[in-house]
């Protein structure tokens, strides 16, 4: 059954609508859709305006749009590491030696869609068996509220949580961990992304079991008791 996000929303004041990452066989379950023009460069977060607008970016191994969601995204080799550790360290001043790039690199997780389509954009009931990941847009006030909530059945051992060096569309999937676990990624903070999103979001991505627990938070939780109320109130008064 489809969880039913509206609860957590309205006590969160979410108005951004939710995206979704999906590995789904049939890219025409999302029209209307968008993407990069072919042979064009284009960052997954330029597809922002476009998710407001209720279209879903679709992706595929020969239309990804950057190096970054090529490698991330579809497991590609889209240059070489040697590059890959010039650009990063050397040009952009990522890392503070090539050694510490290269062993990032190494390491960095990757996705591989079983269907040859990733398709990112609001969410789709009629596609759940297909999502991966759900992408919170929000502001800091709502984050804190969603690490809250990530953390509301843990205990204190359990670190179900991160905020991974990652480019922009690895932290809307394969930098989260396991996808099938409860699992949680602050997101949105590769810098050569952020000219895309306005200044005041943040993204938290959460995987199917984490959206479900989430969705699960009712009144007898933190969501309509005092702590979160006040924050409310506060942000009333301006």
């Amino acid at each position: 059954m489809t969880p039913d996000p509206s609860y957590l929303l309205e006590q969160a004041g979410i108005t951004t609508p939710l995206i979704g990452m999906y590995d789904a066989p049939d890219p025409d379950a999302f029209a209307p859709l968008v993407g990069p023009a072919p042979g064009k460069w284009a960052c997954v977060f330029m597809f922002y305006r476009p998710w407001l607008d209720g279209k879903t970016l679709h992706l595929t191994g020969e239309r990804f749009g950057c190096g970054g969601a090529g490698s991330y995204l579809f497991d590609l080799t889209t240059r070489t590491r040697e590059d890959y550790i010039a650009f990063l360290a050397g040009e952009e001043g990522l890392k503070a030696d090539g050694e510490l790039m290269g062993q990032w690199l190494d390491t960095a997780p990757r996705f591989a869609p079983d269907h040859g389509h990733v398709l990112i954009g609001p969410l789709r009931d009629d596609q759940y068996e297909h999502l991966k990941t759900v992408t919170f847009l929000v502001d800091p006030d709502q984050l804190t509220l969603l690490v809250t909530g990530a953390h509301y059945r843990r205990g204190p051992a359990t670190p179900v949580v991160t905020a991974p060096f990652a480019a922009g569309c690895g932290l809307l999937g394969p930098a989260v961990g396991p996808l099938d676990e409860p699992r949680a990624i602050i997101g949105a903070t590769d810098i050569a992304m952020r000219q895309y999103l306005p200044r005041e979001l943040l993204a938290f991505t959460v995987t199917r079991p984490m959206y479900e627990e989430l969705c699960a938070l009712d009144e007898t939780s933190f969501l309509a008791r005092p702590f979160w109320q006040r924050v409310r109130e506060a942000r009333a008064r301006g």
